[in-house]
């Protein structure tokens, strides 16, 4: 019996290394969080520093174009500028510009709220706008991913559908019309109408096509807020309809990925196991057998 015991003790060890891959993806996550913030640090803080410093020179300027002003009074004016742009209100233009709560920004504003997008470029000011933003996001947010499940589930057997009348079985293939058909609709032809609407480059409009699809929304690129531009009052409204299918189809492709990685995270930490496992047993067939004690009752 210990004999049988000290050889099922290396196996009984690597078992539960097959399991405990699980540390291997948090070092990896954290690695990739480290990783981004140096490259982030590395290409943007220069750029901060040179904007700061032409910002002040600026100001420099303006003093001395206009005398009759003094700093206290310039970053005071500063300060109304933030604040107004807090508020949502674009400080260029005039008092004419278009609100930015008629209904078609209020449709597109709740759709922001509901997929957590979050651009910040607008919020609600009042107490109860407020008030009612946080119950709103609190039975719309899960309502939204009900929805987006459904829609996904919706697509996918489209696709599948499909496929086998085109005749061309195979999850692979699925796969592959519903990558290229998702990528063209989703983040190649978009970016093509913002950058005719806005007046963006093809790359800028192709950022914010991913940041806002993948919710992260940083609000530096948002459609339908430059008051020199006349868009049609629907504008916004097909965007944040567009913003929902891409957000469906962009969650499966995240879920996909994920999928994948797990996958392969698994594989290389059972091959490693596997291999340690033949050691093991190699290590344990060379060593010579240990000579038994007698101890008589």
């Amino acid at each position: 019996a210990a004999e049988q015991q000290s050889s099922s003790m290396p196996l009984f060890t690597i078992h539960n290394q097959r399991i405990s891959w699980a540390p291997l993806l948090v070092v990896g996550y954290l690695f990739y969080l480290l990783l981004g913030a140096s490259v982030f640090q590395l290409l943007e803080k220069q750029a901060e520093s040179h904007f700061r410093d032409q910002f002040q020179l600026e100001k420099l300027r303006f003093l001395q174009n206009y005398s009759c002003l003094d700093r206290q009074a310039l970053e005071q004016f500063v300060q109304v500028l933030l604040e107004a742009w807090e508020k949502g209100v674009n400080p260029e233009g005039n008092s004419t510009n278009p609100s930015n709560w008629d209904f078609s920004n209020s449709f597109f504003f709740a759709g922001t709220v509901v997929t957590t997008i979050g651009y910040g470029n607008l919020s609600p000011s009042t107490v109860a706008g407020q008030t009612f933003c946080v119950f709103y996001a609190l039975f719309g947010v899960p309502l939204n991913l009900a929805f987006l499940n459904q829609l996904g589930k919706g697509l996918n057997c489209h696709l599948i559908t499909l496929e086998r009348w085109m005749q061309k079985p195979g999850r692979a293939q699925v796969q592959s019309t519903f990558l290229i058909t998702g990528t063209l609709l989703f983040l190649v032809f978009p970016p093509l109408v913002f950058s005719y609407v806005e007046g963006w480059s093809y790359g800028e409009g192709f950022y914010f096509t991913f940041i806002t699809l993948s919710t992260i929304g940083f609000g530096d690129y948002v459609v339908g807020t430059n008051p020199n531009k006349h868009y049609i009052p629907v504008y916004r409204s097909l965007t944040a309809i567009w913003i929902v299918f891409g957000l469906a189809w962009l969650a499966l492709v995240f879920n996909v990925g994920a999928d994948m990685m797990e996958k392969f995270l698994q594989l290389k930490w059972h091959k490693s196991d596997l291999s340690l496992a033949e050691g093991a047993t190699i290590k344990l067939e060379d060593e010579p057998e240990q000579p038994r004690i007698h101890i008589p009752g």
